[in-house]
């Protein structure tokens, strides 16, 4: 059987199966991240080491778990950007077991479950917010966990200090350690180069996409990179600006890409195939930030369009900015306390609210209504089953059963494994190597749920055999097995308000993000002509920070509805059309850079514009309505 053919028949047997069930056997693939490896290695199984050496092995097993959770948020990025990713989650996470210990020390089970259960509100509110947010949220709640449920002879602020210890040693490793193959020029801002190299490569790819089926995806892939370089540029600083010239030349190469993005885009819009070397000159200006060095001279494409002229004049303005590189604006949109609040309070964070709420707090109680009628004999950790339901109820790491399938296949599958390595390594030099190959695993296993929580559950449970706990493969099995039980059951309860709260309020705000991305380029300050005014470059710098907003709030929309598919029917129903929306809205930003890209040459829209634009608005207000979306469009000014 020939290549093409086997991959026709696993393409069709996917096809076949329900989309929940296709989904949890879906793998992430890619190279392998080994500088993660690396630093999953000289992490958790190290910092247990030390502490096995001079008498703290309690401090040293919860340092361990701190590392542990940091190196599932360890993922590819630049170096600042990372100091969010991982810090921010352990700073919650420190206070989580500051509050779980002192709460599992000082209250009975009955209160304790009702502490539990406010955590998981807020935190579930809180996790709807962003990545950062959701890790943060997760950490809140495991680290309360293990805090209560965990007895050890230190007090809640040494353990919450060996918590912050362990995430901050798997920090400076990211900070301090390069690259490997990533040497050029200043390794700090390896990550940054390669997406910025990201953008202009996809820009490229666009461009050879033009007039293909594939068009609408590698537009997508454009917006991608664009997240991540901008994600990437716009990590936390001391200062408000960059300070060195290379980081001031990463922000000017970023900023030279938005231009070349937005003609790439009202290129494929337009829907002609452009000639070969229209994409010549993105990837020249890409391998020039890759190797650090200057573009050179850059074929032109032709200037027969408005979409290819503004090609032209972006690549021009591109190799000015690689010249200088005197830094410039990421375009991002701020988010005040007030939008967090209303994010985390919204529809969209009161439900996750409720149901995280719900899970944590029914499996707290049933954890230490077995824990307290013995069940567990000499186990004392009952932490095993509500740190497991956080995960369960995360819906950033997949549709529900399918969480719920890989949670429990890899329990079995880890647990099993730990009680044949358990039976002949020795103790505890045996147990602390498995430590140090499970954490340079963790980075290769986030590539699917099942893989990840059984190489967390290999570490965990050697974690707690080095801390004296015995070997308890078995408890953890039903302990696993019952989280999944409490998280199926709350994840079906009818909650107050409308189901899908969370992709409804992603859509909501992607339609407003896009319609004043479309509402600024058709009522804009100035007609758009580039004549090197403040005026002008200022109304551009503000479209581009809208178009950037609209495609940024539609990525995300579209990842929440996908999950939201992924379900069991009985809940993927409550989302059904949310898809068509987003589609609508991704064809109307479209058309609005392309109606902006042909205002800046011309001043004034064609008939297809204006017509294309009266279409979708139309359709758009008919399908948000049908969702329990009335969002009125903005009216097409007839003066343009």
């Amino acid at each position: 059987m020939s290549p093409r053919s086997s991959a026709s028949l696993r393409s069709r047997a996917s096809t076949a199966l329900p989309p929940w069930l296709a989904h949890a056997l879906r793998a992430q693939r890619g190279p392998v991240p080994w500088s993660a490896v690396t630093r999953g290695a000289l992490a958790a199984g190290p910092l247990l080491l030390v502490a096995v050496h001079v008498g703290r092995t309690s401090l040293g097993v919860v340092a361990a778990i701190a590392a542990m959770l940091a190196g599932i948020n360890d993922r590819p990025g630049s170096r600042r950007a990372s100091v969010r990713r991982l810090g921010a989650p352990a700073l919650v996470g420190a206070g989580g077991l500051l509050v779980g210990t002192y709460a599992g020390g000082h209250l009975g089970a009955v209160a304790l479950t009702l502490v539990l259960t406010g955590l998981g509100l807020v935190a579930g509110g809180m996790s709807a917010v962003g990545p950062v947010a959701s890790g943060a949220g997760t950490q809140l709640l495991v680290a309360a966990a293990i805090g209560a449920g965990m007895p050890v002879p230190e007090p809640g602020r040494l353990l919450a200090l060996a918590f912050l210890a362990g995430a901050g040693w798997l920090l400076a490793l990211r900070l301090v350690l390069p690259t490997p193959g990533a040497m050029t020029g200043d390794f700090r801002f390896d990550g940054e180069r390669d997406a910025v190299a990201g953008v202009y490569d996809a820009v490229a790819e666009l461009l050879d996409a033009v007039g293909a089926e594939h068009a609408t995806d590698r537009r997508a892939a454009l917006t991608a990179a664009l997240d991540h370089a901008q994600d990437a540029l716009a990590g936390p600083r001391l200062r408000r600006y960059a300070s060195s010239a290379a980081e001031r030349r990463l922000h000017a190469q970023y900023a030279a890409a938005l231009p070349l993005a937005e003609a790439a885009t009202a290129l494929a819009w337009n829907g002609e195939p452009v000639a070969e070397r229209a994409s010549a000159g993105p990837r020249r200006l890409a391998a020039a930030v890759r190797e650090n060095t200057h573009t050179g001279p850059l074929p032109a494409p032709s200037r027969s369009a408005p979409a290819l002229r503004a090609l032209d004049d972006a690549l021009l303005h591109a190799a000015d900015a690689f010249d200088q590189g005197d830094g410039g604006d990421l375009h991002t949109r701020r988010r005040g306390a007030r939008d967090l609040l209303r994010t985390a309070f919204g529809p969209g964070g009161r439900e996750y609210g409720l149901r995280v709420g719900l899970s944590f707090g029914a499996s707290a109680a049933v954890a230490q209504a077995l824990h307290h009628s013995h069940w567990y004999g000499q186990h004392t950790h009952w932490y095993w089953l509500p740190a497991t339901a956080v995960f369960l109820v995360k819906p950033d790491l997949g549709p529900l059963v399918s969480r719920v399938l890989c949670r429990a296949a890899g329990t079995v599958f880890g647990a099993l494994l730990f009680a044949g390595f358990a039976a002949v390594l020795p103790r505890p030099e045996g147990l602390v190597a498995l430590v140090a190959l499970c954490g340079a695993l963790i980075p290769v296993s986030t590539r699917h749920f099942a893989a990840q929580t059984a190489v967390a559950t290999v570490l965990v449970l050697s974690l707690v055999m080095v801390g004296g706990e015995p070997q308890a493969s078995v408890s953890r099995i039903t302990e696993t097995l019952l989280a999944c039980a409490i998280v199926l059951i709350v994840g079906h309860l009818p909650m107050p308000g409308e189901r899908g709260g969370q992709v409804r309020a992603r859509l909501a705000t992607a339609a407003d993000a896009a319609h004043a991305y479309l509402t600024h380029v058709l009522d804009g300050s100035d007609d758009g002509s580039d004549d090197g005014s403040d005026g002008g470059f200022d109304d551009r710098a503000a479209r581009w920070t809208l178009r950037r907003e609209a495609y940024r709030t539609l990525a995300e929309a579209r990842t929440a509805i996908a999950l939201a598919a992924h379900e069991l029917p009985a809940l993927a129903r409550h989302t059904e059309g949310a898809d068509e929306v987003a589609a609508l809205l991704e064809r109307l930003v479209d058309t609005t850079t392309a109606c902006a890209v042909h205002l800046d040459d011309t001043g004034r829209l064609t008939p297809r514009h204006r017509e294309r634009l009266a279409e979708l608005l139309a359709e758009l207000a008919a399908r948000t309505q049908r969702v329990g979306l009335p969002l009125p469009p903005p009216v097409l000014p007839m003066a343009v």
